[in-house]
């Protein structure tokens, strides 16, 4: 019994039908292979939403920087500061694309690695970089200007998400899960607040999110709230303490710089002491025009100028009066140009990114992606609403770019990997309808035993 060759044809024998061990051997059904596999997850598309309000936020970006950019018109080429922020725009787009064909299992694989180093290069930029707008808080990288706090904020993110996805027990997180992410924050925070209050805050802020997000209940959350406060006072008097001291031998020299720039340059706490000062005091109309209360009044006049059509896209008269309103000040263009209707419209742009981020991650099986896609959307669109809530007189001055609009490499770039793991998530997480199948086990290969743990709306 087996199997015979006859002219070139293998001839199988049976025994009541059922056939020999040769032959059963040679009918054996191939395992699903890897081939096959990446075969299932090419036909996966990223989600159409996200791609569409990313697409909008640069068309606004290109239009909206080539108006706030006339102060930066050198010579006759008055499409240079267009063409270096298109350039920016670019490799946004590219590492965008990049990073969202690739498994966002791999990224989180290396977010201690990540985290290091970027905490590395804030230290590095904090202590001996350049100084930019009175703080120092970035360094060059050859002809281009890196600012790490900028990387920081995507960073944290990734590495809690990491951290809280494999801390995960039913309704609640690990208690080392949560020490070691607030450690984390804290060592960020602690060098952010040397160059600005508000990156700083924005990264608790984020974090605080991603804990109500993953189950932490409210009472360590607070717990958590009153380290961070705490962690906040001895900073802010130690930091006063060096600024003292420092006091006795820069005496005539801060004075010259604060003349010259329109800036306090002491050390962190006092210029946010003093921001925080002239915020509570406000401008009045018969104040006068001085370097300190500039920004301040010429974005109010762009935006009392705008009414609530605007004056048409390219027709601002401010954005030559404004300091850095190419950056800083940039939704006071939009606000000009389009009026208060254009600037609610961007407004609800951002706000239904964070929308689709939260339906997604909804409907997702497992934690990780949602933490992932949902951090990415809340850094993005807190991150916008700071930076409108300092344009409109909310929030004290403080530089914060306007995620995607504003000019900025660093920040360009860091906000296209954002969307890009944004878009990733939406590509190969596994959603709740799926149930098991070939993708939910590509997933679960992707992510490791320890990264598995179940989305907690999955078993709602």
């Amino acid at each position: 019994m087996g199997e015979e060759k006859q002219n070139g044809i293998y001839i199988r024998e049976t025994i009541g039908g059922v056939p020999t061990e040769p032959a059963a051997k040679a009918q054996k059904v191939k395992k699903p292979s890897r081939k096959r596999s990446e075969a299932v997850v090419s036909t996966l598309k990223s989600d159409p939403y996200i791609w569409g309000i990313y697409l909008m936020l640069v068309l606004i970006s290109i239009i909206e920087l080539y108006s706030a950019s006339a102060a930066e018109v050198v010579g006759t080429n008055v499409y240079a500061p267009l063409i270096r922020h298109g350039m920016f725009l670019g490799i946004g787009f590219v590492l965008l694309y990049m990073v969202q064909r690739i498994h966002y299992g791999y990224i989180t694989r290396f977010a201690g690695l990540i985290g290091i180093l970027s905490w590395l290069a804030l230290a590095y930029s904090t202590f001996m970089g350049v100084e930019i707008n009175g703080a120092q808080r970035a360094f060059m990288l050859g002809p281009f200007t890196v600012q790490p706090p900028e990387i920081v904020k995507l960073t944290v993110i990734i590495w809690l998400a990491a951290i809280l996805a494999k801390s995960q027990i039913p309704h609640d997180v690990k208690t080392s899960g949560i020490v070691i992410s607030a450690i984390i924050v804290a060592a960020f925070g602690g060098l952010l607040a040397l160059n600005g209050l508000t990156n700083t805050l924005l990264v608790m802020v984020v974090s605080v999110s991603m804990f109500l997000i993953c189950g932490i209940p409210l009472k360590k959350i607070l717990i958590v709230g009153g380290v961070y406060t705490a962690l906040f006072g001895v900073f802010y008097l130690s930091t006063k303490m060096i600024n003292r001291s420092s006091e006795f031998d820069k005496v005539g020299e801060t004075e010259q710089v604060v003349q010259a720039t329109g800036g306090d340059h002491s050390l962190g706490s006092q210029t946010q002491i003093n921001r925080v000062v002239r915020f509570f005091k406000g401008v009045h109309p018969e104040d006068s025009l001085t370097d300190e209360n500039r920004q301040v009044i010429m974005a109010k006049l762009a935006q009392a100028r705008g009414g609530i059509v605007g004056k048409g896209f390219g027709n601002s008269r401010e954005s030559v009066r404004l300091p850095l309103a190419f950056s800083d000040y940039i939704y006071s263009i939009v606000i000009e140009e389009s009026g208060l209707i254009g600037g609610i419209f961007l407004m609800i742009l951002y706000l239904l990114l964070l929308a689709r981020a939260g339906y997604v991650a909804y409907h997702l099986n497992r934690a990780l992606p949602a933490f992932l896609i949902l951090g990415c959307a809340i850094l993005i669109v807190f991150q916008a609403l700071v930076h409108m809530a300092i344009v409109t007189g909310l929030f004290p001055v403080s530089g914060q770019p306007l995620p995607l609009i504003s000019k900025g490499g660093t920040s360009i770039m860091v906000m296209s990997v954002a969307i890009g793991i944004m878009l990733s998530v939406s590509k190969y997480a596994t959603r709740q309808k799926e149930g098991k199948s070939q993708r939910d086990n590509d997933e679960a290969r992707h992510l490791g035993d320890d990264m598995n743990a179940i989305n907690a709306s999955a078993v709602n």
